[in-house]
Order: C-alpha cells, then structure tokens, then sequence
C-alpha cells in the first residue's frame, strides 16, 4: 500500500509598493519547479497584498486542501537572510495595504489571543537545514512585522491551531537569487515536515498512555 501524497500549501504574496516584483512568489515558483518529493502534493498559490483578501483566503486554503501544513512566504524589504518566523501577532495592524484599506480594529481576529506559536520548532528547522551547508543563511525571529506578512501567518495560525509556518526571505539578488531561494524553501519545508512528524508522533504517544 502506498502512503496517501500529503497536501501542503504554500503561498506567496504579489507586488506591493516599490517592489513591482515580489521575491517571495519568485521563490514559490521556483520551489513549485523542484517540488518537495513524490510523497507530497504541493501547491502554490500568490497572495494579493490586502488584509480583506488574506481573510477570504485562508480559510478558503484550509478547506479546499485539508493540507498537512501551509507555508507562508513573504518578502521583508529588510532582510539579508531568510528567516524563520516563530509567531504571529494580532494586534498593531496600521499600515495601509495595497487597496489603501487597514482593519479598523488594527487587529486580526477580535478577542483573539495576542501572540500564536507555531506547533513546528523553528529553532530545530533551523539546525536541521544549517547542517545541510546550503549557501544560503538561515535566522529565526519571534516578529514577522505587523504588515501583510503577519497578518496572514497570524490568520493561519488561528485557523489551523498552529500547524502553519512563515518565511521570509529578501528581496532578489539581496544577496541569493530566485533559484537559491527556491532551493533554501525546498530544503526548509522537506525539515519543516519531519520535524511535524515528530511532534505529532510524541503528542499520539503521550495520548496512548
């Protein structure tokens, strides 16, 4: 019997302000070329940066796929290396998206909790992938920016109690191109998913006894 493909999702979001192309949807694309082995149904999808867009969608992504995991990739205009986002946060949303609109609550989900975890340890994706010597660096963070890019991961999160991820990764050529990109979120989502795996295998065991 062979094992059921996995679902995993994994988006990025199109252009906004300056950046008429967006490095994160670059690098989906690229990971889309080299996929993540036959035992994972990957898809991808772009991500218009509005806060009411991101609302519709996500839950959206959720039902349609039933995914094992969805990652999230976004473009910090400020960034060298790319980044492993541990949370998301719900409130101190003030910046205008690219519809000029903004949450008059300044918040993801009213009432909700301030701060949501990832199930998935960042910091052992992080050692796993560093010990691969990829030639891209790899950091982890706990602020992912109150922009779009939180947004989402935050929306996620609380729709999938935890089993989301958020990378971001500079913009091209600052310093990796869009293939390393793509190779880095390969190598990222491949440890991403065995280090689920081994989450959920404790969790069933601690539950059995």
């Amino acid at each position: 019997m062979e094992k059921p493909r996995r679902p995993v999702v994994v988006t990025g979001f199109g252009p906004f302000g300056e950046h008429s192309v967006n490095a994160s949807w670059i690098a989906v694309q690229e990971l889309e070329k080299l996929g993540l082995g036959k035992d994972v149904d990957l898809h991808v999808y772009e991500i218009p940066v509005e806060y009411q867009a991101v609302q519709r969608l996500i839950p959206a992504l959720w039902k349609k796929h039933s995914p094992q995991l969805v990652v999230h990739v976004g473009l910090s205009g400020m960034a060298t290396t790319v980044t492993l986002e541990k949370c998301g946060h719900n409130a101190g949303y003030r910046g205008l998206d690219n519809c000029r609109f903004c949450p008059g609550s300044h918040c993801c989900v009213e009432g909700g909790p301030e701060c949501i975890d990832s199930v998935i340890d960042m910091d052992a994706v992080h050692k796993r992938v560093s010990a691969l010597g990829l030639d891209v660096t790899i950091t982890v963070s706990k602020d992912a920016g109150r922009y779009l890019c939180d947004f989402t991961y935050y929306m996620s999160l609380y729709q999938s109690r935890g089993r989301s991820a958020f990378v971001h990764v500079p913009p091209l050529g600052k310093p990796y191109s869009a293939q390393q990109l793509g190779r880095a979120l390969q190598a990222i989502i491949e440890e991403m998913l065995v280090v689920l795996e081994s989450t959920e295998n404790n969790i069933s065991c601690h539950h059995q006894h």
